[in-house]
């Protein structure tokens, strides 16, 4: 009796048992099996051809993230793969987004300026990345409407340099968090998205085969965002687009004409054709004597910006080795002129169409010399254009083609370049040599390969950038205000002793010393374009009342500490005042309610040892751009505390506690895209760059810097050495 009310008590509970067990079986998601980074990095590399570069750190058994011996190319925080930067390495093959999908922290990959090929990878579900750039590839095809839908996160988009066709991607108009958009020098067509995306900040859109009417969303954007895109109308392109659709339609109906009409005009045609030739012949034949001793500054001086393709973009235009977009056109241009005049003697005499030496330390060469040599485009900015030449010796040089020069006779010129070119000093890049004409300047400097500090902060984050760490930015910040007062002390009774100090116009050295260019130029520049080609023209004095003085050029040494220590794009290098951050207001803000600590650039603010050194910078660089140009620091007062919060720096030992500084990867830790907005390219490819960097109205080419490009970017005033 007991055993049969025992049975009867168990067997409801072992029955359901049994049932959870089988429902668990049935229902119970199958277990997968998740692979290493390590795995998933090797996997990876596997996918590639010509991966020879990542041989001596990709190895097997060892973690990637761990110290001094992170695997090349990786941007790591906490021990995370939070990025890849594998630009330049020659790679090609396919990329096995499988394998990139297993590494749950990435959030930027960046694969520009290799040599990938075929459609554009399978990226659209990998949801978590912010920052995608394949710029300078081979990539073609179209991409699918829909490519973009799943990829909420991203901010930063470059695909630029490559051979996509078809329409721009529907859904890229769908990202509320785009910030930087790079699509030119591809084949895109039809008509532009109707993007309203308000935190998109840079915009290159320039060479492709897009037609019709540029949405409103994008009217902020400078007409270099558009150019080469010979259907587009509308915006600033001035382009009406009503009167461009009566014009087709007129071209259409004289394609209906009669073939007898056609044949008609063929003729006529024909021989007006002829006889222009004839006569052209005639006047070639007569003047040709006249112009020989000018042919060669003629012909550089008909390289135009539009002609040469000045657009430098930030994610190519300056990477570490100041690769920049070469223009056919210039390079046809330039190599003609090796048919003139043999190699000069160089010497330094002011005879026209001479070259003038005022620095024979990197050797001496002629006009000729300098015409011979292959050029590449650098950029363009608010003082002219310039190119990159080696001479045969071997030196790289800048050739900038300087426009509203036009205060001082050659004598005159002569004295001023001069002078320049007698300074000596760590910090201060002099010119080489010069070449007068009444309209227009060539000045040659030599060639810093490494590119300016505007490329290394905003442009495309190599290994150059990530070396930008809390010693070495307090070691620039400490250059670039020992050169400036070197210039106040030798120039000092001049208003404006350099004029134009901006983080395009500081060149790094290979060790991070800064050298500042483009300086002592506001006694040349004719007086209507003062306000628009020198920065220092943008302080507050000067904006409000037109005055200048030494303390403007304090002004600009405090824009660019700021700049330096909050990584962000300041608003005052833009011409228009759109985009970018006021770090002026904003720091000082800060400051008041104290809190600028939180400000700091995330990539150094980890230091957390130097965060009090930190705060004292941000508070020296505000102090430098007081509103009040009585209550702002003297230059000396500047230098002096400078000084001291570099001594405690950098005999620290700070290099090596702060080595991996640069790996904080603010996406992580506040959910922001793989750094700050940056401007786009040195024209105005972005609402800021092109403007900040120096170039026209809106014109920046970060890009550059600045294809970012890069690129990308005219105004990398030296982004790519652009002049602004």
């Amino acid at each position: 009796m007991a055993g049969a009310l025992l049975d009867h008590l168990l067997r409801p509970n072992l029955l359901l048992c049994i049932d959870l067990i089988l429902l668990s079986v049935i229902f119970c998601p199958v277990l997968t099996y998740s692979i290493t980074d390590t795995e998933a990095l090797l996997k990876l590399k596997k996918s590639f051809t010509g991966a020879e570069a990542l041989d001596s750190s990709w190895v097997p058994d060892t973690a990637p993230c761990t110290g001094k011996a992170t695997w090349k190319g990786l941007v790591c925080y906490n021990g995370i793969v939070t990025g890849l930067r594998l630009g330049g390495l020659g790679l090609s093959g396919k990329i096995d987004v499988e394998a990139l999908g297993e590494i749950k922290g990435l959030r930027t990959i960046s694969f520009v300026n290799n040599s990938f090929s075929g459609s554009i990878p399978d990226f659209q579900n990998m949801g978590a990345l912010k920052a995608v750039y394949l710029a300078g590839n081979q990539f073609s095809g179209e991409i699918a409407a829909d490519y973009f839908e799943n990829m909420d996160s991203l901010k930063k988009l470059w695909l630029n340099d490559n051979k996509f066709m078809g329409a721009i991607p529907s859904s890229l108009a769908e990202l509320t968090h785009l910030v930087e958009l790079h699509l030119e020098n591809n084949q895109f067509s039809g008509s532009i998205p109707d993007f309203n995306t308000p935190s998109l900040a840079s915009l290159n859109l320039s060479n492709n085969k897009l037609e019709g009417e540029i949405p409103d969303g994008l009217s902020k954007f400078n007409a270099s965002s558009f150019a080469g895109n010979a259907g587009l109308c509308g915006g600033k392109l001035g382009k009406d687009c009503d009167n461009q659709g009566s014009n087709q339609a007129i071209g259409s109906l004289n394609k209906k004409s009669g073939d007898d009409d056609d044949n008609s005009k063929k003729i006529i045609a024909s021989t007006i054709t002829i006889g222009v030739v004839l006569l052209s012949l005639v006047i070639w034949l007569i003047v040709r004597s006249k112009r020989k001793g000018d042919e060669d500054f003629n012909k550089l001086r008909k390289v135009t910006p539009d002609e040469a393709s000045l657009e430098v973009h930030v994610t190519t235009s300056l990477n570490k080795k100041a690769e920049v977009t070469t223009a056919d056109s210039v390079k046809k241009a330039v190599h003609s002129l090796s048919r003139s005049r043999g190699s000069s003697n160089g010497k330094g005499n002011c005879g026209m169409g001479e070259l003038v030496m005022l620095n024979q330390e990197k050797g001496v060469f002629g006009l000729p010399d300098l015409m011979k040599a292959s050029a590449e485009v650098l950029g363009n900015g608010g003082l002219g254009s310039s190119y990159k030449a080696v001479m045969v010796n071997g030196v790289s040089v800048v050739v900038k083609r300087m426009k509203d020069m036009n205060t001082k006779g050659k004598q005159e010129f002569d004295a001023e370049m001069r002078r320049l070119g007698k300074l000596r000093h760590w910090n201060v890049l002099t010119p080489l040599a010069y070449h007068y004409r009444k309209d227009d300047k060539l000045i040659v400097c030599e060639f810093i390969p490494k590119g300016s500090l505007l490329y290394l902060l905003h442009g495309d984050r190599g290994p150059s950038h990530l070396e930008l760490n809390w010693p070495n930015r307090v070691k620039i910040v400490q250059g670039i205000a020992k050169g400036l007062a070197f210039l106040h002390a030798e120039f000092a009774s001049s208003k404006l002793p350099h004029g134009n100090l901006k983080s395009s116009n500081v060149l790094l050295g290979p060790d991070y010393e800064p050298l500042i260019s483009d300086f002592g130029f506001s006694t040349l520049i004719n007086s209507a374009n003062l306000s628009h080609s020198l920065f220092a023209y943008k302080c507050p004095e000067a904006v409000q009342f037109g005055q200048v003085s030494p303390k403007s050029d304090v002004y600009c040494l405090g824009i660019v500490i700021l700049e330096i220590l909050t990584g962000k794009f300041p608003t005052q290098y833009l011409h228009n005042g759109k985009g970018g951050t006021d770090v002026v207001q904003w720091v000082a803000s800060a400051i008041s309610e104290g809190s600028g600590i939180e400000l700091l650039d995330p990539e150094i603010a980890s230091s957390r040892s130097s965060l009090g050194e930190m705060e004292q910078l941000l508070h020296v660089g505000s102090a430098c751009t007081e509103s009040d140009p009585e209550r702002r620091l003297e230059m000396t007062e500047a230098v002096r505390r400078i000084e001291e919060i570099a001594v405690l720096v950098l005999n620290q030992g700070g290099q090596k506690d702060d080595a991996r500084a640069m790996q904080l990867l603010p996406s992580l830790r506040d959910g922001y895209a793989d750094s700050t907005p940056v401007p786009a390219t040195q024209t105005d490819h972005t609402v800021s760059l092109k403007d900040g960097v120096g170039a026209g109205d809106g014109e920046v080419d970060l890009a550059a810097g600045s294809v970012i490009s890069g690129s990308g970017h005219q105004n990398g005033d030296n982004f790519a050495f652009p002049i602004s």
